[in-house]
């Protein structure tokens, strides 16, 4: 195990702010095998593109269709890619969620043994009309409690049958010792100014984004940063936007925070086109096209994508153009 991992597994604060991903993982067509050398590339595309972290096995990693072994393995690749290309900086987040507090319990402990330096759990939805907040709460604090890993909660409505922890559930979560961030993907900007305004994400508890389309919105509210798919396409274009942030903290300069919101508008509806193009699919069908590896395989349920057939409609077409803009922009920087 690396220095860095270690360091990574006895932090208990929250990760420092900035630009995390939840990297996507490719498969071999057919078998539906991890795609190693597809998935090297990635992350080292990410980490030169200045990201602060991996978040190995977000929903975009399709974390729930892989298994106990895959989970482990994907994380300590990611680990062992980034420090041998001496990228020892960037940090690992891992998702650890499942439908069971002892699985999930279970994972943090497999996560940590891995390399991961933060766990991220969503609400179990298996029962979704059983998990009212009290039962949400129980969850959360039960599994934390047990994480050899400092833990954050993953607020992702879409992907958890509609259950949204407003801010008065997760503010009374944030007190517990080992719950030091969250990522909501529900997209909330008065949550997450409710939420960054009431803890000091440098030393307490991190509230990230969790859609590039709220970046700029999350750090002027006193957010930590974002965790968002389209950091998959995009690294330094986020990163150019974290930078310019910190410089008009810095100065107060008005002219840098028109440039930031320029290239937010770009992110934003980039953000939302990715969206409608096909999810993760369509991310990494993008990825193959635009940056030379990988493919557009994903584990079933979930469906392909095909940009060749988008661009045939009006609508798609318009997706495709901002999706278009914005990687023009990165390939620039």
């Amino acid at each position: 195990m690396s220095a860095v991992t270690q360091t990574q597994n006895t932090t208990s604060g929250p990760p420092p702010p900035g630009v995390y991903v939840p990297a996507v993982l490719f498969f071999h067509p057919g078998s539906e095998d991890i795609d190693e050398e597809a998935y090297r590339k990635h992350i080292l595309r990410l980490a030169e593109g200045g990201v602060t972290g991996i978040l190995v096995q977000g929903s975009n990693g399709e974390a729930q269709h892989l298994s106990h072994a895959e989970r482990s393995r994907t994380i300590a690749f990611a680990r062992k890619t980034l420090d041998e290309a001496g990228f020892q900086h960037v940090l690992i987040i891992a998702g650890t969620g499942a439908q069971s507090a002892r699985e999930t319990k279970e994972l943090c402990v497999e996560a940590k043994e891995s390399g991961a330096g933060w766990a991220l759990v969503l609400t179990p939805s298996t029962w979704a009309p059983a998990m009212g907040a009290d039962s949400i709460s129980r969850f959360h604090r039960e599994v934390a409690d047990a994480s050899p890993l400092p833990y954050m909660i993953y607020n992702f409505p879409t992907v958890t049958a509609g259950l949204d922890l407003d801010s008065d559930l997760i503010f009374s979560l944030a007190t517990h010792p080992n719950i030091v961030g969250t990522k909501l993907s529900c997209g909330n900007v008065g949550k997450i100014q409710r939420l960054s305004s009431s803890f000091d994400y440098r030393s307490s508890f991190a509230t990230f984004a969790g859609k590039s389309d709220v970046f700029l919105h999350t750090l002027l509210s006193g957010g930590a940063g974002t965790i968002a798919a389209l950091v998959n396409l995009v690294p330094k274009t986020h990163a150019k936007v974290f930078k310019l942030f910190l410089e008009y903290q810095k100065t107060k300069a008005a002219k840098v925070l028109e440039e930031a919101f320029t290239l937010q508008s770009k992110l934003s509806a980039a953000d939302w086109a990715v969206s409608k193009i096909g999810g993760v699919g369509g991310v990494k069908a993008i990825v193959a096209q635009e940056f030379g590896y990988g493919n557009g395989t994903v584990r079933g349920p979930l469906k392909e994508a095909s940009l060749s057939a988008l661009v045939q409609s009006e609508q798609g077409a318009k997706w495709w153009k901002a999706v278009e803009e914005v990687i023009k922009i990165e390939k620039l920087l």
